[in-house]
């Protein structure tokens, strides 16, 4: 017997064994839709709706499915890298559980996703736009009825796609594209199941490429240095290090300068480009948002599906002397959320607690089947959408493991707790442990701007983090420290190509 479009949640969850009571037919909810939208590096300040956002940003269409549903506003990432963070949603597991250490790693064929949890429910599901896991793969991959991707990073224009087994470039630009193809497989779906699609946008990864209708959009707002960019004085060695890499603030911008700071008006104007067109490129996803908005609200499956959207990291621009992501800090891990669904998210809910990437998995699995996902090491923050007070984690991990083709950020461990974040470094490299930690007091310095290490008035708080993320790193399995990953890759980097 076929999974009819208005089944029940329980059986849902029967199909996959993971129902934990008996079947009450009656009190049973239909299976809703999910639409999955994420982005590439955007981080948290970077929409409209945000308290303070980037340079004015306006995204009138993310705004409203927060204004309609609810936005997480301490949303973070375990591991702020694309592939790791990517696997991470689909899994609901850290990195070191899912195994995808760095961009050229694969998803694992045997590990579970919610995506083919609900595939094995009855559910069309489907995969459309940036994979990024498995770098030079786009074939189809375990748990998706309908496959487009691409090899890489792709183009902003004319991207050669892997069409469901056809390959072929599809001229125009990205983000358009790929909404169209979005649009066209949720029109010519036949049957009457449910459907989870996940849109994976390439915007706004660098290097950046605004349609040309927002290129100019950004150009009278100016963008300062961050004032944290040149106070490294009491930051690791390695930030300042950082600063003329590819991933510091004179790398792929000013010709790898090493003198700083560059004032000059021309710097400072390449700088603030570099920020605009970033920019820009998101007004384009947030068009995308609302023709998908709109599709879904002409064929009446508007308050039935589940629509999310998040970003796969954050970007640091200027911030502690950095360009890109990999760090723990907060530009770095922060990224927007926000979920409608209007059968059990009240509009305008605020989430206030610190969740993470690993905790959408589990979440879309009690608000689609009623079900727990045994395997993820995420919470579901359902509950937290009705009671700010429902149990909640008391800290969370991070991890970034050394890369030897980008030798600029050393293995990164640490640990959030309450406002408390506490960083370590141990020996990615090989070499020994060199690097000296950071504590930060979030609540009294949100731009981490006083590293509490070495601060003796604070030795309380920093023995007490340590012995938090030891224990944290046992309980959760994880390695504290971890050799890089030597795949013989030696690249000459494009200009302004930031991975």
């Amino acid at each position: 017997m076929s999974i009819r479009w208005r089944h029940y949640r329980q059986m849902g969850a029967l199909l996959l064994g993971l129902a934990t009571g008996p079947v009450v037919v009656a009190a049973a909810a239909a299976l809703p839709n999910v639409l999955f939208i994420l982005t590439d590096d955007q981080r948290a300040d970077a929409v409209g709706y945000h308290s303070k956002p980037l340079l004015g940003i306006k995204t009138p269409h993310i705004d409203r499915l927060a204004r309609e549903g609810a936005r997480f506003d301490n949303m973070f990432v375990g591991t702020s890298l694309c592939s790791p963070s990517r696997a991470s949603y689909l899994s609901g597991t850290y990195t070191h559980t899912h195994g995808v250490y760095d961009n050229f790693t694969d998803y694992p064929a045997s590990l579970e996703s919610f995506p083919a949890l609900l595939q094995r429910a009855g559910y069309d599901t489907a995969y459309i736009g940036k994979w990024h896991m498995g770098e030079e793969d786009d074939s189809v991959r375990p748990g998706f009825d309908y496959w487009v991707t691409h090899k890489g990073q792709g183009q902003y224009y004319d991207t050669r796609f892997n069409v469901n087994g056809e390959r072929k470039t599809v001229a125009g630009y990205y983000t358009d594209r790929v909404t169209d193809m979005a649009l066209d497989w949720l029109a010519q779906r036949e049957g009457d199941k449910p459907f989870a699609l996940v849109l994976g946008h390439k915007a706004p990864h660098g290097p950046f490429v605004p349609e040309p209708r927002y290129a100019h959009r950004y150009d009278d707002v100016p963008y300062p240095y961050p004032a944290s960019a040149f106070a490294l004085d009491d930051k690791p060695e390695w930030v300042r290090q950082r600063l003329s890499t590819w991933h510091g603030i004179y790398g792929p911008l000013y010709g790898f300068r090493e003198h700083y700071p560059d004032t000059r008006p021309e710097a400072v104007a390449d700088f603030e480009r570099f920020v605009r067109s970033y920019l820009a490129t998101i007004n384009s996803v947030d068009d995308s948002v609302g023709r998908l908005y709109a599709a879904l609200a002409r064929a009446g499956e508007l308050d039935n599906t589940i629509i999310v959207f998040a970003s796969d990291n954050g970007f640091l621009f200027g911030e502690h002397g950095m360009i890109d992501k990999r760090t723990m800090h907060e530009a770095s891990i922060r990224v927007p959320l926000v979920v409608r669904y209007p059968a059990s998210i009240k509009a305008g809910t605020v989430v206030t607690q610190q969740v993470m990437n690993i905790d959408l998995a589990p979440s879309l699995l009690e608000l689609t089947l009623g079900a727990d996902m045994p395997s993820a090491q995420g919470m579901s923050w359902v509950g937290l959408l009705t009671d700010p007070g429902a149990p909640w984690r008391e800290a969370w991990l991070y991890e970034y493991n050394y890369e030897a083709q980008f030798p600029y950020t050393p293995n990164v461990r640490g640990i959030r707790q309450g406002d408390w974040k506490y960083v370590a470094y141990p020996h990615g490299d090989g070499g020994p442990l060199r690097h000296k930690e950071e504590l930060y007091n979030l609540a009294s310095d949100p731009g981490e701007a006083h590293n509490l290490a070495a601060d003796a008035g604070s030795a309380r708080h920093l023995a007490r983090m340590r012995a938090a993320l030891a224990r944290l790193l046992a309980d959760t399995g994880a390695q504290p420290d971890r050799m890089p990953i030597d795949r013989g890759i030696k690249r000459e980097l494009p200009e302004a190509s930031i991975r």
